[in-house]
C-alpha cells in the first residue's frame, strides 16, 4: 500500500520517502517524513532514539553496513549513489541489490528496515553531509557488512576506485555469511 509520499522499492521493506518541497525567494522547506505514514505503510513501529550525521568527501564509499535496526536516511546535500542489500536470508529478495543516485533535483529520504544493508558513494565534486536516524543505540557491537565489491552483488559503483575505511576493505563478500545461500 502506497501513498502519495511513500513509495515501496523493489526490495521487501524499503520505502522511498518523498514529501513535497516549498520553496520561495527564502529557500526551501520540506518535511522528510510523518511517522503515523511511515508506520502504517511499514508495518513496524517505528521509535528513532538516536540521530547520526555523517560528511564525506568527494570519492568516499561508506559500506555495506547492515546494523540490526530500522532507520530513515537523508542525504542533505551533494549528489549521492546508494546501494542497498537484502541481506535477510529468510527473505524472497535475499541478495537483491536497489541503487538510487540522489541529488538535489530529486533528493528523497529512504526507510531502510532492519535487515538491509546500505551504502553511500559521494559522486559529486563537493562534500556530501548525511543524516539517519535510527531505533537502536549504537554501541560497536553491531558491525555486520559486506564487501563493496563483492562480485555477487555485481554493483555498478560511479566511481572506480572510492576512498574506503580501513574496516570497509575488509568486509566479507555475501556468500561467506551465507554460504548456505549460495550452494
Amino acid at each position: 500500500m502506497d501513498n502519495k509520499y511513500i513509495k515501496k522499492a523493489s526490495i521487501s521493506g524499503l520505502l522511498i520517502l518523498e514529501r513535497p518541497i516549498h520553496k520561495d525567494d527564502r529557500g526551501f522547506f520540506r518535511e522528510i517524513f510523518h511517522l503515523d505514514e511511515l508506520e502504517k505503510i511499514a508495518g513496524v513501529k517505528f521509535s528513532g532514539v538516536q540521530m547520526n550525521h555523517s560528511h564525506s568527501d568527494p570519492g568516499v564509499l561508506r559500506g555495506i553496513h547492515a546494523e540490526r535496526w530500522n532507520k530513515i536516511v537523508y542525504p542533505l546535500n551533494g549528489q549521492v549513489f546508494v546501494a542497498i542489500v537484502d541481506v535477510r536470508g529468510d527473505s524472497s529478495t535475499f541478495g537483491k541489490v536497489e541503487t538510487f543516485d540522489i541529488n538535489d533535483s530529486n533528493r528523497v529520504g529512504l526507510f531502510i528496515p532492519n535487515g538491509l544493508a546500505n551504502s553511500i558513494c559521494v559522486t559529486s565534486e563537493t562534500s556530501v553531509d548525511y543524516i539517519y536516524l535510527i531505533d537502536a543505540y549504537y554501541d560497536g557491537s553491531d558491525t555486520r557488512a559486506i564487501a563493496w565489491d563483492d562480485p555477487d552483488l555485481a554493483i555498478n559503483w560511479p566511481i572506480k576506485n572510492p576512498i574506503i575505511s580501513e574496516r570497509d576493505k575488509n568486509n566479507p563478500k555475501l556468500r561467506d555469511l551465507f554460504p548456505e545461500k549460495f550452494k
